[in-house]
C-alpha cells in the first residue's frame, strides 16, 4: 500500500483543483439562474396572453386590458370561457354604453385575414426563396466583373431597415394603380429579398469546387448545375430561407398598414387585430379578442418551427465551418 506524502507542493495543487471547482460550480449556478430569468422574461408575456383569450365577462363580452400580472376573476364579474374565439371566428363585437345602447361595432373578417396573409406568405415565400438562393449560389461560385462591389453594396443595403423606403414605395405602387392590393404587398416583401443572401452564400462556400468543376466537364450549364446538383445537396438551407421568407410577410405590419388601405376584407392578421384593438370603435374594449387572435396566428408559426428546427439549424450553421 502506498503512503502519500503529503509535501507544499501537494497541498497548493490541491487547494488550487478544489478552488477551481468551487469557481465551475459557483458560474453554473449563476448561468442557470439567469438562463431561468430569461426563461421567464421571455415565457410570461405568451402565458399572460394565452390566459387573457379565455377570459370574458360574466355575460360572455370581452374584456379590456388588464393591467394586472394575471387576468383578475376574484371580483366574480369575469370568467374563463371561449367567447372570444367565438367572436373571432363568426361575427363581430358590438360595444354598448353604460346604458346598453350600441355605440360601436366592429366586424371580425378573421378568417379572410387568416387567408390574405397566409396567401401573401406563401406567394413571397416562394418567390424570395428563389431569388436568395439563386443570387447566393451567383456570389458563391461564379466569378465576374464587379462581384465584390455588389457584394459590399448588399451589405451596406441589409444595415438599413426596409421601412426606410415605405413612403417612396407607396408613391410608387400609387403611381402604377397597385395600392390596396395583395400582390403590391407581395412584390414589396419579395422584391429585395436577393440582397439578403448572405447565409446562403456561406453554406454554397462550402460546397467543393470540383463538384462544380467535374459537372462543368460533362457539359451540364450553370442552370442545370444549380438545380440537379446544389439545390437537392443544400436541403437545410433552403428550408432555412424558406423559414425566413415566410415569418417576415407572415408578421409584417407596416408595409401592410400603408399599402392595404380601409378595405377590412383585404386586411392581413396584423392590421385587423391592430384595428380591432385601436379603432375607433372598439376603443381597446376587446382586449380579449385581440389575444385570442394572436394566439391563431402564433400557432402555424410555432408548428413550422418545432417540425423544422433541425433544418433550421444546420442551415444557420452549415456555412460557419471550412
Amino acid at each position: 500500500m502506498m503512503n502519500t506524502v503529503n509535501t507544499p507542493e501537494t497541498n497548493v495543487t490541491v487547494e488550487k483543483f478544489r478552488s477551481y471547482k468551487t469557481m465551475r460550480l459557483v458560474s453554473k449556478i449563476i448561468a442557470y439562474v439567469l438562463l431561468v430569468i430569461l426563461s421567464f422574461i421571455w415565457l410570461y408575456p405568451l402565458l399572460w396572453i394565452v390566459i387573457s383569450s379565455f377570459v370574458v365577462q360574466t355575460d360572455g363580452s370581452p374584456i379590456s386590458v388588464p393591467y394586472t400580472y394575471f387576468p383578475d376573476l376574484s371580483t366574480g364579474l369575469r370568467r374563463y370561457g371561449i367567447e372570444n374565439y367565438i367572436h373571432l371566428f363568426t361575427d363581430g363585437y358590438v360595444r354598448t354604453n353604460s346604458e346598453g345602447v350600441a355605440v360601436g361595432t366592429f366586424t371580425y373578417y378573421f378568417v379572410s385575414w387568416f387567408t390574405n396573409t397566409l396567401f401573401v406568405a406563401a406567394v413571397s415565400c416562394v418567390i424570395s426563396t428563389a431569388f436568395t438562393l439563386m443570387v447566393a449560389y451567383v456570389m458563391s461560385k461564379l466569378k465576374f466583373s464587379f462581384r465584390k462591389t455588389y457584394l459590399n453594396i448588399a451589405l451596406v443595403i441589409g444595415l438599413f431597415p426596409g421601412f426606410m423606403s415605405m413612403i417612396a414605395i407607396y408613391y410608387m405602387l400609387k403611381a402604377i394603380g397597385l395600392t390596396g392590393s395583395l400582390w403590391a404587398l407581395i412584390l414589396c416583401n419579395s422584391a429585395g429579398a436577393g440582397t439578403g443572401f448572405y447565409v446562403a452564400k456561406g453554406f454554397f462556400d462550402v460546397v467543393p469546387d470540383s463538384l462544380i468543376e467535374s459537372a462543368k466537364l460533362d457539359g451540364a450549364t450553370n442552370a442545370q448545375i444549380f438545380l440537379h446538383i446544389i439545390l437537392p445537396m443544400s436541403k437545410p438551407i433552403v428550408i432555412y430561407q424558406a423559414l425566413m421568407a415566410f415569418t417576415g410577410p407572415w408578421m409584417d405590419f407596416i408595409f401592410a398598414k400603408v399599402i392595404l388601405g380601409n378595405d377590412a376584407t383585404l386586411w392581413t392578421v396584423s392590421v385587423g387585430l391592430y384595428n380591432s384593438l385601436f379603432g375607433a370603435q372598439t376603443d381597446g374594449s376587446t382586449f380579449s379578442i385581440f389575444a385570442a387572435g394572436c394566439v391563431c396566428v402564433a400557432i402555424p408559426i410555432v408548428t413550422l418551427f418545432m417540425f423544422l428546427q433541425k433544418y433550421y439549424v444546420e442551415g444557420v450553421t452549415a456555412g460557419s465551418v471550412k
